[in-house]
């Protein structure tokens, strides 16, 4: 019983041996035969197939591999030409303080040299950057590539239009920029934002988008519209009066204006350059921009009621856009053409005029001292035309 029982133990340990083995056998024959397809298809490395294995970084994760890349494109090159021009401009103000005589500073912007001649070196920046300020600094790279903030004088500052021209010495000045042309600005085209956002720590970053819209007109006040430059380039709090750049490197607008609102994003408006150029040649020659003046007080047909337009200004029921004559200045051009309170302007030289901001951006925009501008109107019924001729706007 015993050797019946010791016999019938090993043929089982034969068995399960040679059915091991052959099991052993016949799996490595399909690892082998499936290899090829499971490593095409990803599932294995490459590397593990041939037989060897990859070296491990320290912290045990992927293959270590070193790359060195050398980026030389067009907006590299761009950056590199425009980006030295623009500075920091720093807004001084008496702290009202009786006991302190030193200046606090009570805001930061942007600026850009766009001009070195002799002793002196000029920077076009914002009005709003350097409104109020009782002394304003530029702070500019100096030879080590470091910092340093430099005394500016304001040779002229214009409200409407947002621009400012400072002066400060020469020989710290590196770089000025060059003025593109913004008339012949395509949308999708690239634009690159560059100046200090947020203040001075994070001097002369560089945002990249696209022109969104080489002419858009914005309402930046009851009585004024103003044409722009639009752009989904990041254009934050510190950007303002840095420059706008092309794929070129030169400067198309001056970084003006960004619509801050809840889910509003890539919404950016610079000033375009061309636009810019007869201002700032103003600020620095007479240290105000001088305009063409009309005399007149002026609102617009489409806020007063329509059963006023009928009684007191008695307009045809098709005319629904204009501007109201509320006051004219006697002495001024209006005056000297004959134009009455409660005229009701509708066209400038032929083109139409839907609202004051509109007359105004016209003239100032199209018009100079000394020009002669055709005026439609209608008063009493009836549509009558006039010819003024444009004085300069008297010193306030």
């Amino acid at each position: 019983m015993g050797y019946y029982d010791s016999s019938d133990r090993f043929r089982r340990g034969i068995v399960i041996f040679i059915t091991a083995v052959i099991s052993a056998v016949i799996g490595g024959l399909l690892v082998l035969t499936l290899s090829p397809a499971l490593v095409k298809a990803g599932v294995l490395p490459q590397q593990y197939f041939a037989g060897k294995t990859p070296p491990l970084t320290e912290g045990g994760g992927g293959p270590n591999q070193s790359v060195s890349v050398d980026v030389n494109s067009d907006i590299t090159q761009a950056v590199k030409k425009a980006r030295p021009a623009v500075v920091g401009v720093v807004n001084l103000q008496q702290s009202g303080d009786p006991f302190t005589q030193e200046p606090v500073q009570k805001g930061t912007g942007s600026g850009v040299v766009f001009d070195k001649q002799g002793d002196n070196a000029l920077v076009v920046t914002n009005h709003h950057v350097i409104q109020g300020a009782s002394q304003i600094g530029v702070v500019i790279e100096n030879k080590d590539g470091g910092s340093q903030t430099v005394e500016a004088k304001l040779l002229g500052s214009d409200q409407p239009t947002d621009l400012a021209v400072l002066q400060i010495p020469a020989k710290y000045v590196k770089k000025v920029a060059d003025f593109g042309n913004s008339d012949k600005l395509k949308a999708g085209e690239p634009a690159l934002a560059i100046g200090n956002p947020l203040g001075l720590e994070f001097s002369q970053s560089v945002t990249s988008g696209v022109i969104s819209s080489p002419h858009r007109q914005i309402k930046i006040s009851e009585t004024l519209d103003m044409d722009v430059i639009q752009t989904d380039a990041a254009i934050n709090p510190g950007n303002s009066g840095g420059a706008l750049v092309n794929a070129a490197g030169q400067v198309i607008g001056i970084n003006s204006l960004k619509i801050a609102q809840q889910g509003v994003e890539g919404l950016g408006f610079a000033i375009p350059v061309n636009d810019a150029k007869p201002i700032i040649n103003d600020l620095i020659q007479y240290g105000e921009v001088r305009r063409p003046y009309l005399g007149v007080a002026l609102k617009d047909v489409a806020s007063i009621d329509p059963r006023a337009r009928s009684a007191d200004l008695n307009l045809p029921d098709s005319v629904e856009e204009g501007v109201a004559v509320l006051e004219v200045t006697p002495g001024s051009g209006a005056d000297k053409a004959g134009l009455q309170r409660l005229d009701v302007i509708v066209q400038l030289d032929g083109k139409k005029i839907s609202s004051a901001s509109r007359l105004r951006s016209y003239l100032w925009e199209e018009k100079e001292i000394g020009d002669k501008l055709k005026v439609t109107y209608y008063r009493d019924g009836e549509k009558r035309t006039s010819t003024v001729n444009l004085t300069a706007a008297p010193a306030e």
